[in-house]
C-alpha cells in the first residue's frame, strides 16, 4: 500500500484515505465488525502496528535523509534542488515534495546536519514524541 511513498507530496484527504483502507484492513485481520465500536488505537496495538500517517512521515525523512547524504554531483540530489523555470500556473499552488518533507522536519525539530550522521537521523525518525 506503501510502495513509493517516500516520493509521494502527499495532501491531507490522500492521508485520510490511506486511513479508511488501513483500518478496513485492520478490522478484517481482527475479525472485528465496524458496529462492534472499538477504537482504532486498539486495533492497531492488537497487530503492533504504527498509524500510516505516521509510517508515511518516516519513510519520507528516511528518503530525504538518504538524498541529503549523496554526493553533490548525484542526480538525485540534483532532482530534489531543481528549480523549474517560468510562472506557475493560477490558483493556489499543489504542494511539493519539498515543501512536505520540511513540514516534517519542522513537526520533528529536525535539520540538514543531523542527515549527515546517519544513526542520529535514523533514531529522530523513529522517535514517537
Amino acid at each position: 500500500m506503501l510502495h513509493g511513498s517516500e516520493t509521494w507530496p502527499v495532501r491531507k484527504e490522500n492521508v485520510v484515505a490511506l486511513q479508511r483502507a488501513e483500518m478496513r484492513m485492520v478490522r478484517w485481520m481482527c475479525g472485528v465488525k465496524l458496529k462492534n465500536r472499538l477504537p482504532s488505537k486498539e486495533l492497531r496495538e492488537r497487530l503492533g502496528i504504527d498509524d500510516i500517517a505516521l509510517v508515511l512521515q518516516q519513510n519520507r525523512l528516511r528518503w530525504y535523509g538518504h538524498v541529503l547524504r549523496k554526493d553533490v554531483d548525484d542526480w538525485g540530489k540534483k532532482c530534489t534542488e531543481f528549480e523549474v523555470e517560468g510562472p506557475r500556473p493560477r490558483g493556489r499552488p499543489n504542494w511539493t515534495w519539498r515543501e512536505v518533507v520540511r513540514e516534517d522536519c519542522q513537526a520533528r525539530k529536525l535539520n540538514k546536519e543531523d542527515a549527515m550522521d546517519h544513526c542520529k537521523w535514523r533514531k529522530m525518525i523513529k522517535d514517537v514524541r
